[in-house]
């Protein structure tokens, strides 16, 4: 069993990060593991050696933090260290990895992987939900919320926007030239998509200059 649910997070024998989730806020990373990860240990709570899923939660949680490196282009050790947290449970503190969006009126929304020990339940009550579709957002959804808040990504002010896109993530890097600030930034966001004022639009499409701060 444990060989067969760690096999999604596994390539070459080594767990690795998610590509397809790469371009998915923390919070939702984390969420889906964290997720995902309670519903394996809520179904085998009930087993006396429920213990040994301490290998899955290892690789789960390599791969979730390899997928978080990946997005920031930064090192494991580091999203580890940013996003580790310790909380209270009925058998004492424990370390787990969350995140947590302040609400502006509302209840922070807060993602959580791990904090859960690792001990047999036998009152546990298995609980059958339908799991949550992996797709997530409907596809496109994350665009118009970028174009609602109508706001420019490259100069930050508040205009009627538009969309600059490029076919592909590789046309973002052309070996030995230093690309504009705009290519930078997309292939720092990893977006084939960029929210621009018309100002800064044309400037991208003219290659003017002030546009490269380069």
């Amino acid at each position: 069993m444990i060989t067969s649910k760690s096999a999604p997070f596994i390539r070459l024998g080594k767990p690795e990060r998610r590509p397809d989730l790469l371009n998915h806020p923390d919070l939702e990373i984390i969420g889906r593991y964290g997720a995902q990860w309670r519903g394996y240990l809520q179904y085998y709570l009930l087993a006396h050696n429920v213990w040994r899923l301490n290998r899955l939660q290892w690789v789960m949680l390599t791969s979730m933090l390899k997928t978080l490196a990946g997005k920031h282009r930064s090192t494991v050790s580091k999203m580890a260290d940013k996003y580790q947290a310790t909380i209270d449970s009925p058998s004492g503190p424990r370390v787990c990895f969350q995140t947590t969006v302040e609400r502006a009126g509302r209840k922070p929304r807060v993602a959580r992987f791990g904090g859960i020990p690792l001990k047999r339940h036998k009152k546990a009550v298995i609980d059958d939900r339908r799991p949550a579709p992996l797709t997530g957002r409907r596809p496109g959804s994350e665009l118009l919320a970028r174009l609602r808040r109508g706001r420019c990504e490259l100069c930050e002010q508040r205009a009627q926007v538009h969309v600059h896109q490029v076919s592909k993530l590789a046309q973002l890097a052309t070996p030995g030239r230093l690309q504009p600030v705009w290519a930078q930034l997309m292939a720092r966001m990893r977006r084939k998509t960029l929210i621009v004022c018309p100002s800064c639009h044309d400037r991208i499409h003219n290659r003017n200059p002030a546009n490269t701060l380069a």
